[in-house]
C-alpha cells in the first residue's frame, strides 16, 4: 500500500497540465489564473499549480 502512495504523488508532481485548464476544471478565480500564468507560463506541473493557487474560504 505505501508504494502506491508513493507512486501516485511521483505521478502528480510530474503531470504537466495546462494552466487554462486546471483553472477551469477547479473553479479558479481569473486574478488567480492570472497569477499562475505568470509564474509558470502556459503549462505546469499539477504539484506547482496545487501549491501556488489561492482560494477563497468557503463560506458554510
Amino acid at each position: 500500500m505505501h508504494q502506491i502512495n508513493r507512486l501516485a504523488i511521483a505521478a502528480s508532481a510530474t503531470r504537466v497540465l495546462s494552466v487554462a485548464d486546471f483553472c477551469k476544471e477547479y473553479k479558479i478565480a481569473k486574478p488567480e489564473e492570472a497569477k499562475l500564468l505568470r509564474l509558470f507560463g502556459r503549462y505546469a506541473t499539477e504539484c506547482e499549480l496545487r501549491y501556488n493557487v489561492t482560494r477563497e474560504p468557503r463560506v458554510h
